[in-house]
């Protein structure tokens, strides 16, 4: 699913109004529609066929925003629906398209409420209990920054009526391109967005305020839309579906990729474990794991399907390690390597080598990404050929970027993007809402997985998904891809199950193969 920033999607409308011929009355009047089908189907659910009775407050903003808000609380009263209007504006700032909405509501003795300062709060107070049905249309995608003072008094005491709401395009309050929120924002149960889904809705607080989206095209035809250059998309069922790998028939473990993990120290064994038995249950043919000696004999008791192969270093990997890892990854398809290595200082060299001397496409992760953060220098070694992926939360993030997670976390896409086409690596940057970023400046956005994937062991398991998949010939890319989603929907359904806190690490890699065979019969 394609995915717009703000900016992608005025470019849209423009094109539409003005190469196409659209009138923008006919973009508004169509999206006011949208909204009321889903109200109409919203309480269809509820067992009510009719909206006749029924109460709704429509909050409206200036803007083109406020104008399908008025658009919608007339098709709400033609319906039979007592509405009122609460208006952050004065009527003389309403123009075009608003202002024609604001005198079609008006000419139908609609009731206004104009909103001038704290006295109307006790007004929306009541209106709230007696409403059966709230309509957010204050800010549309062009907002940024602070909610003002006396609106930002409105959205915390519509949240805290815990009424059934409906965002028109987006959430009052959400930055359309980031997901921020600054002072506050609307807590939707419902938004309907229109043309395509903006990256706010997705991506930082947006999840936690948009509630159910629904997409509505407004009549833009498709070459409108095929005429702006996207670069986001949303990862769904049907990206990924296609590149889970088929099986031959006469297929055997040689041509079901081979894969090498290498990580691993005294007290960190389980990382390597969980990122073999990952591995294995996304399909690997052969599994060759690295680890320091000490703990040789407890991967390999946790990982019984694989061969373990003890490094001559004691309790973790250093330099002398190299002639063992150079001898495995002869003839493999895929290798991740950093899952409990911890930062030894010698073992940089090792890095440079498998990034230098080998071809083999590397999955880098944890304390592997720690220690390149030493010398980033080393990443444009596989500049070009677009078979390094990166998997770092946050924080290994702020150290690759030399900068601080608050400045990660605020400009996520951004960032991503910006270090994916510097660099040349494709980067799984974690966390909800975890970006996947290409070299081209393809981004995908992954919105499976849950609080409950916060636990020590996701990200080894994470690592095993897509050092599999890669080994097995699903494209680089692809790959990291299909490990971010099918590692969260394993979450998903676990949280079903168990809760959120209910649930580990390695259970998720024994639920990937049920996941992904949902996505195969569909």
């Amino acid at each position: 699913m394609r995915v717009v920033s703000a900016g992608q999607m005025r470019s849209i409308d423009a094109n539409a109004i003005n190469s196409f011929g659209i009138p923008g009355i006919v973009l508004m009047e169509n999206a006011a529609l949208a909204v009321v089908r889903e109200i109409k189907d919203y309480f269809a659910k509820q067992g009510k066929q009719s909206l006749r009775g029924l109460k709704a407050v429509v909050l409206v903003g200036k803007g083109n925003n406020g104008g399908d808000g008025l658009a919608v609380a007339r098709h709400l009263s033609i319906l039979g629906m007592e509405v009122t209007v609460f208006l952050f504006a004065n009527p003389g700032e309403l123009s075009g398209d608003a202002k024609l909405n604001f005198e079609l509501f008006q000419g139908m003795e609609g009731k206004i409420v104009l909103v001038e300062n704290e006295k109307q709060i006790r007004l929306f107070k009541l209106a709230l209990l007696q409403a059966h049905l709230a309509v957010d249309a204050i800010f549309g995608i062009g907002f940024r920054g602070d909610v003002p003072e006396l609106i930002a008094g409105f959205i915390e005491d519509l949240n805290k009526a815990e009424l059934p709401t409906i965002s028109v395009d987006i959430a009052s309050g959400l930055e359309a391109d980031t997901g921020k929120v600054n002072n506050t924002a609307v807590k939707a149960t419902l938004t309907v967005t229109f043309g395509l889904p903006k990256l706010g809705h997705f991506l930082g607080e947006g999840p936690l305020h948009t509630g159910r989206l629904v997409t509505d095209q407004i009549s833009i035809p498709e070459n409108i839309i095929n005429q702006e250059k996207l670069f986001a998309y949303l990862l769904t069922d049907e990206i990924i579906k296609p590149l889970i790998p088929v099986r031959h028939p006469h297929g055997h473990k040689g041509t079901h990729g081979r894969a090498v993990l290498i990580g691993g120290s005294v007290g960190m064994s389980g990382a390597m474990v969980l990122a073999g038995r990952a591995a294995q249950r996304c399909g690997v043919g052969l599994l060759q794991i690295v680890v320091p000696e000490a703990i040789a004999e407890t991967v390999d008791l946790g990982v019984i399907e694989a061969t373990v192969w003890p490094a001559k270093d004691y309790e973790v990997l250093t330099g002398d390690s190299w002639p063992v890892i150079a001898e495995r990854l002869k003839g493999a398809k895929a290798c991740a390597v950093g899952p409990g290595l911890k930062q030894t200082e010698s073992f940089l060299p090792v890095l440079k080598k498998i990034l230098q001397e080998t071809d083999v496409p590397v999955i880098m992760d944890a304390d592997a990404l720690n220690l390149i953060s030493r010398e980033p220098d080393l990443l444009a070694l596989r500049k070009g050929k677009e078979n390094l992926i990166l998997t770092p939360h946050p924080g290994e993030m702020a150290r690759l970027c030399a900068c601080s997670i608050a400045e990660i976390q605020e400009n996520r896409l951004k960032i991503a993007v910006t270090k994916a086409i510097e660099w040349g690596v494709i980067v799984v940057l974690k966390g909800a809402g975890t970006i996947v970023a290409s070299p081209d400046g393809r981004v995908f956005i992954n919105n499976t997985g849950n609080a409950g994937l916060g636990a020590g062991g996701t990200g080894d398991v994470l690592t095993g998904c897509i050092a599999s998949w890669v080994a097995q010939g699903v494209p680089p890319l692809g790959a990291a891809c299909m490990g971010v989603y099918l590692h969260g929907k394993a979450a998903d359904v676990l949280k079903e199950q168990f809760g959120l806190s209910g649930f580990t690490a390695s259970e998720i890699a024994d639920y990937l193969p049920k996941v992904r065979r949902e996505i195969e019969q569909k």
